[in-house]
């Protein structure tokens, strides 16, 4: 049986979704950072304020991120393949293994209750604050491995974290390909196909994992809440720019910082609760 809201409540909810997409549109143009990173622990809260179970919220927040990842993943790798920083041969090797393993994630979403989701989320948003603090870039090695396996192994490990997380491609690949020295402009560019290949499958996984789920709330399907969906899709496209006008405008170093202390904090937060 489906939550039943009063109207006023719907009116804030809809308020909540708006700016939970303006403030992941904003920062994911100011940081370079994909919109979900951000998007996961304010649903989420959201969701609690409104009696949501901590249990489904954090399902709904995950599955509802990747929907949203969808159009943008679509709309970035266009315009990075218009600057030719999309790289074929990267997609080619690892896209079909990231593809893999975000179905995997998202059906796991089944069995992985939400305790687990939180724990996932802060314990690797503290890594990827910990990263982005460090001024110096860590490198791993000066290429890729040459071992297939090994490559399709990382890619589908990506696949997997990210479909938990609800995250695109570019908050794990970016730093795992800096880490073996690829050309920062080229990761980030493939980065946006493979949020892409991260999206379709989790979203897919998340939608058969809540079908028949009771407590949800009105419009969803399976663990995805197309009303939220709906809203934060577009707000998040829109303020985007706005995001990176001002990071021209303030100094690249120091927003990374504060943005690795914000994202510390919140994934401290997502473990406490």
């Amino acid at each position: 049986m489906e939550l039943a809201f009063e109207s006023s409540t719907i009116a804030l909810l809809i308020a909540g979704m708006a700016l939970t997409g303006m403030i992941g549109g904003i920062l994911a143009g100011l940081l370079g950072v994909g919109g979900g990173i951000v998007i996961v622990p304010v649903l989420f809260w959201v969701l609690k304020t409104f009696q949501i179970s901590p249990d489904h919220a954090s399902h709904l927040a995950v599955a509802t991120s990747l929907a949203t990842i969808i159009p943008t993943s679509i709309s970035s790798m266009r315009a990075h393949a218009k600057r030719g920083t999309v790289d074929r041969d990267l997609l080619k090797l690892w896209g079909p293994a990231v593809f893999v393993g975000a179905l995997i994630g998202g059906g796991l979403a089944k069995v992985v209750s939400g305790d687990a989701l939180r724990t996932i989320f802060g314990v690797v948003g503290i890594l990827v604050a910990v990263n982005m603090a460090i001024p110096k870039t860590l490198v791993i090695s000066e290429n890729l491995p040459s071992n297939g396996f090994v490559n399709r192994a990382i890619a589908a490990v990506i696949g997997v974290i990210s479909s938990l997380m609800g995250i695109g491609g570019g908050t794990l690949s970016v730093p795992t390909l800096s880490a073996f020295s690829f050309p920062a402009h080229r990761a980030v560019g493939t980065a946006a196909a493979l949020g892409f290949l991260i999206a379709v499958p989790g979203v897919a996984g998340f939608i058969y994992a809540g079908l028949g789920v009771k407590g949800l709330p009105p419009g969803s399907l399976g663990y995805v809440s197309l009303p939220a969906a709906l809203i934060i899709a577009p707000v998040s496209y829109l303020c985007a720019p706005l995001g990176a006008r001002l990071a021209h405008a303030l100094d690249a170093r120091n927003l990374k910082r504060a943005f690795a202390v914000f994202l510390a904090i919140t994934a401290v937060r997502m473990l406490m609760s």
